[in-house]
């Protein structure tokens, strides 16, 4: 079994963890042994192949390193070193240099390196620097744990996400548009956005990996993380439409809406700048049936949209409700599992 995830960072990585106990559960790969062996944070190893097409766009340069916010998430996360309490970054971490950095007025007060974290930063700058392209360095990054996951960035030219507003704006100091962490880290997404930028995009192609992880797949889901700047912002990188329309996989989509309320973070006010409406329908209708033009064989909701099912049916989905909260591991595979029964059933292209 081929399992292709899109995914963003934060919600992604516990997705993705869910996708990995669940085919361990149902795949397992037999005996202990060396390609049997378990990942870093102890999940059994599967039979299945998971290849996870990571955002990119919300990546950027600070103090002079490259940083993958939602790759790092899936890199720590997937090898049992990440902060749960906090939800992202490494677990016992420090924060030493950021300390110094805002001392001599470097960097962004507001956005902290923790020491452990600016170690991978810095790795990955060097090699960067080097002439390794991200795709070889992703390898690199992830080849430090077993994770029984592959993780490809989307693609590997420079695709950062700005957020345009308004230059009128009392904490925008005139500007037009700002860099996306700045909008939503520092200003948690509070300032009006009037649209997003990915620069560069025009020049981006998808990344090595991604053709083969989206033609070869038995399946492929689409992770509840944002659909305007993660999985929007695969979407938008050219080829990769092309790509999902020609697959014969399943195209299963999990809503990152419930109850119309999002799931984390400030998805509202992504969806709100391109007209979308807080509700799990709408993001499905936003995506789009792929029997009518679009991206999506099937959309899960939670049981609390459960009333949306019919209508979708009646949209050309493949539509289906479990519970979608991720409050655990358990509940994550479980989630997982629904995805993937709600892909068997989708008809085969």
């Amino acid at each position: 079994m081929k399992i292709t995830v899109l995914a963003g960072g934060v919600g992604g990585s516990r997705f993705v963890r869910g996708v990995r106990e669940e085919c361990a559960r149902r795949w397992p790969a037999g005996p202990a042994g060396t390609d049997a062996a378990p990942a870093a944070d102890g999940t059994p190893a599967t039979t299945a192949e998971i290849t996870v097409v990571v955002n990119s766009g919300d990546d950027l340069w600070l103090s002079g390193v490259r940083l993958w916010p939602d790759f790092d998430s899936l890199l720590y996360a997937l090898a049992g070193v990440n902060d749960t309490e906090r939800g992202w970054g490494r677990a016992g971490e420090s924060e030493r240099v950021s300390s110094e950095l805002r001392e001599w007025g470097a960097g962004w007060p507001w956005f902290t390196l923790g020491d452990l974290d600016l170690g991978t930063h810095l790795a990955r700058t060097g090699w960067l620097g080097e002439g390794r392209t991200p795709s070889e360095v992703a390898e690199r990054l992830q080849g430090r744990w077993r994770l029984g996951v592959r993780l490809v960035p989307a693609t590997d030219r420079e695709v950062d996400t700005h957020v345009r507003v308004d230059p009128a704006h009392p904490d925008v100091e005139g500007r037009d548009e700002l860099h996306f962490q700045e909008w939503w880290t520092r200003h948690r997404a509070s300032i009006p956005a009037l649209g997003f930028v990915q620069r560069g995009l025009d020049d981006a192609r998808p990344a090595p990996a991604v053709a083969s992880a989206l033609t070869d797949a038995d399946v492929v889901l689409v992770a509840p993380s944002n659909p305007v700047v993660s999985i929007g912002t695969i979407l938008a990188i050219p080829g990769v439409r092309d790509l999902l329309a020609a697959t014969g996989a399943p195209v299963v989509g999990v809503s990152p809406i419930i109850g119309g309320a999002v799931v984390r973070g400030m998805a509202d006010a992504c969806l709100s700048a391109i007209g979308v409406e807080t509700d799990a329908a709408a993001v499905a209708r936003h995506y789009g049936a792929r029997a009518a033009g679009g991206l999506l064989d099937g959309w899960l909701v939670d049981e609390a949209d459960a009333a949306a099912v019919a209508a979708l049916d009646d949209d050309g989905f493949t539509a289906a409700s479990a519970p979608l909260w991720m409050h655990d591991l358990d509940t994550s595979a479980a989630l997982a599992g629904a995805a993937l029964d709600l892909a068997a059933r989708v008809p085969r292209r």
